[in-house]
């Protein structure tokens, strides 16, 4: 399963729907949100694995609590908020409110329900990387190649799907600074996280992805 195919398919819904029952969010704002925040995190996460103890840290929370299991298994999504909190503290760190204050100014979802979602978003996402590591069978040293692929495939497919369903609701709730780019949404998204924050802000025309170069750029 391909990171855009997590987007689409019914992990995402379901977390969509949840968080839409819970917070009275639209739905179409809360996947927007996951498309935005998912390869973020998953960035920040590479980021974090080129440091040894990192990778062998991230490696053993994998074995231990993240075999993917919850992709099939809708209950544990909202009973794993808690610890979902725990994963994005340690991912962003000191600049955990810097992140939500961005993704909240740019889905339109207030700040005080940004970290909740991504909360329960978290446990997805780590579940997601525990099932590609097990698939590929790798240890700690090879998490910064995987979750670059994982990036690096995305974005290709974003490219190559121009009729991608998240496109059109990117497009909606996030507003035009994409279409000074490539004019599909997700592929700006996804580039300006592989971009790092270095030439892509330029193209970005001051939209979201232009935000997420300078959140990573400044790491």
């Amino acid at each position: 399963m391909s990171l855009i195919d997590l987007l689409t398919g019914n992990t995402s819904n379901q977390v969509a729907e949840q968080a839409e029952n819970k917070f009275g969010i639209n739905r179409n704002q809360v996947i927007a949100l996951l498309a935005v925040a998912t390869p973020l995190i998953i960035s920040y996460l590479r980021n974090k694995s080129q440091d040894a103890k990192e990778a062998e840290a991230l490696n053993t929370a994998l074995d231990k609590d993240h075999n993917g299991s919850i992709l099939n298994d809708a209950s544990q999504i909202e009973a794993r908020q808690a610890e979902g909190g725990s994963i994005l503290d340690h991912i962003f760190g000191g600049q955990k409110s810097t992140v939500e204050n961005q993704l909240s100014q740019n889905t339109g979802i207030s700040i005080d329900k940004i970290g909740p979602i991504l909360a329960m978003l978290a446990p997805v996402v780590m579940g997601y990387i525990g099932q590609q590591k097990q698939q590929s069978n790798v240890g700690a040293g090879g998490l910064g190649d995987l979750l670059g692929g994982i990036l690096g495939n995305a974005s290709s497919q974003a490219q190559t799907q121009q009729s991608n369903p998240l496109n059109d609701i990117l497009g909606s709730v996030l507003g035009g600074g994409q279409s000074q780019s490539s004019g599909n949404p997700l592929n700006d998204i996804l580039g300006s996280v592989l971009g790092g924050g270095g030439g892509n802000q330029q193209q970005q025309g001051g939209g979201l992805g232009s935000i997420l170069g300078n959140i990573l750029g400044g790491k």
